[in-house]
C-alpha cells in the first residue's frame, strides 16, 4: 500500500468515526457534513473528494460492519454449538458497539438490516430445507432466528452489555435457537448441544 491508499484510507477512517460519534450524540438526521469534516479534522472540500454526501460515508461504514459479520457467522462446523455462534457475534457487537448502534438505531441503515435480516435467513434455510410435518414454517423460523437475535444485540447495547458475550452467546442458544429448532425444525436433529 503507497502513501497516497494510505492517507485515503486514514481520512475515511476518521470521516467515519466523527460520523459515528456525532449520530450517537445527537442523531443521524441532525449531523451535517460541516461536523463530520470539522469532527475529523478534515477539509470540508476533502470529505467531497472521498463521499459525495452523508449518505454515500454512512453506506460505506455500515458495508464494511455487514462484510465482516458475514464472515464471522459463516459456521465452520454445521453442527457447532449455537452458544459458540452467538458468542463470537456478541464479541464482534461488543468490539464495535459505536457502528452497530448506529446500524441499530438509523432508519437510513433500514435496507442493510434487511440485506443482513435475507442473508441469515438465507444461511438458515441452506442448512435446514423444509420437512414435512414442521409445526412452523421454515422460513418463519428463519426470519424469527434471525431477528431475534438482532433484537437480543439491540437490547444488550441499550442496556450497556451488563453481561459477558459467552453469556450471551449462551442467552442466545437456549432463548431463541433452542426453542426455535425444537418446534420449527421438527424431525431434524437439533444440533448436538441442543439435544442436552
Amino acid at each position: 500500500m503507497n502513501m497516497q491508499d494510505r492517507r485515503v484510507k486514514r481520512t475515511q477512517q476518521l470521516l467515519a468515526e466523527a460520523l459515528i460519534a456525532l449520530t450517537l450524540e445527537k442523531g443521524y438526521e441532525e449531523v451535517t457534513i460541516r461536523d463530520i469534516s470539522e469532527r475529523a479534522d478534515v477539509g470540508y472540500a476533502t470529505y467531497f473528494r472521498h463521499y459525495p454526501d452523508k449518505d454515500a460515508l454512512l453506506t460505506d461504514v455500515l458495508e464494511v460492519v455487514l462484510d465482516e459479520l458475514i464472515k464471522l457467522l459463516q459456521q465452520p462446523e454445521p453442527n457447532a454449538d449455537p452458544a459458540l455462534a452467538g458468542t463470537i457475534l456478541f464479541h464482534y457487537v461488543q468490539q464495535h458497539s459505536q457502528v452497530c448502534q448506529v446500524l441499530l438505531q438509523s432508519r437510513r441503515s433500514l435496507g442493510l438490516l434487511q440485506r443482513i435480516i435475507g442473508l441469515g435467513m438465507d444461511n438458515i434455510l441452506s442448512d435446514n430445507p423444509a420437512r414435512e410435518g414442521s409445526l412452523v414454517p421454515v422460513e418463519i423460523a428463519a426470519h424469527h432466528l434471525v431477528t431475534a437475535a438482532i433484537a437480543l444485540i439491540q437490547w444488550w447495547l441499550d442496556n450497556r452489555m451488563p453481561h459477558p458475550p459467552e453469556r450471551m452467546g449462551i442467552i442466545y442458544r437456549e432463548l431463541i435457537v433452542r426453542p426455535t429448532y425444537l418446534v420449527a425444525f421438527q424431525g431434524i436433529e437439533p444440533p448436538p448441544r441442543l439435544a442436552q
